[in-house]
């Protein structure tokens, strides 16, 4: 079996053995097959043949193009999980990546906002139309929830159980989480599907909660360009969806919820270096949310 076709068997195990997504195995074959086509330039196209040295030499090719250090990371994950799976499904005896180091990458903070600045784009006056609306929904569940922007676009009606105060997440992985929802982001969110959605439903009817101006299921773009613009209007430059989930879980942990309850929120299966997903009780996740969100109760 030469590279190309072994590629094409790892991509299949990502997908159906270990359930990542579609968006992380599209990733891992951009990774992959420029590596193959560099590996292709040397005249390189069978597993045995490739060395550490290649695997260097192309981590350093990525480097000088000026790829991000996040992206040179993840190529470099890509390659090491790649020859892995190879030697694991017997493909081939060779492992030049067995103790081949991943780059290191500088820490960078993530971008919040202040509780302020928090406060001024989500009481911004929104027009009363059903975009309008939708859109204070939408950015009111961002920063009320935690939640990723892909989770928002994913969110289906069924998902949503305003009178048990919680909605539900399906995150990396198709890893489902149950997550709080309350104060104005409840009212926001309640509104929009009372009043407002109806108004948006095209011909085709759809599960899903947040709808585009033709009645489809909105897209991550355009949330991105939504958020951004909601933020311009507040006063803040560059606002971008996932700066409301940082934002959120720095101002949980500074109202004084525990780290465990925002890594549940989060859904993240480790949280500052290599702390494990710790499960929290969701009685006790829903009292630390209220205790300790800006946004949990109405005014």
């Amino acid at each position: 079996m030469d590279l190309s076709q072994a590629l094409q068997e790892y991509l299949d195990y990502l997908s159906v053995e270990r359930n990542c997504s579609a968006n992380t195995v599209a990733a891992y074959g951009r990774d992959l097959s420029r590596y193959l086509a560099d590996l292709a330039d040397q005249g390189v196209t069978q597993p045995e043949e490739v060395t550490r040295q290649m695997i260097e030499a192309h981590e350093a090719a990525l480097e000088d193009v000026g790829l991000a250090p996040a992206s040179v990371e993840r190529a470099v994950s890509a390659i090491k999980g790649f020859h892995r799976f190879m030697v694991a499904d017997e493909i081939c005896q060779n492992f030049p990546t067995a103790d081949l180091p991943l780059p290191s990458k500088p820490q960078r903070l993530p971008d919040v906002i202040s509780i302020e600045q928090a406060s001024a784009l989500l009481d911004q006056p929104w027009p009363q139309t059903a975009a309008g609306q939708r859109d204070r929904a939408m950015l009111e569940v961002l920063y009320g929830c935690g939640v990723r922007v892909s989770e928002l676009c994913g969110l289906d009606l069924r998902d949503v159980a305003l009178d048990e105060e919680v909605i539900r997440v399906f995150g990396k992985g198709s890893k489902e989480r149950v997550i709080p929802i309350l104060g104005t982001a409840a009212e926001a969110l309640g509104s929009y599907l009372g009043s407002w959605r109806g108004l948006l439903v095209g011909r085709t009817p759809t599960q899903a909660v947040f709808l585009n101006q033709r009645g489809g299921r909105i897209s991550r773009q355009s949330v991105h360009k939504i958020v951004e613009r909601a933020g311009r209007m507040a006063g803040i430059e560059g606002l971008h969806p996932h700066t409301l989930r940082h934002s959120f879980a720095t101002h949980m942990l500074e109202g004084g919820a525990d780290l465990r309850v925002v890594q549940e929120l989060l859904g993240h299966a480790n949280i500052a270096t290599t702390q494990l997903y710790t499960h929290v009780d969701r009685t006790h996740v829903r009292s630390v949310y209220l205790a300790a969100h800006p946004r949990a109760h109405v005014s």
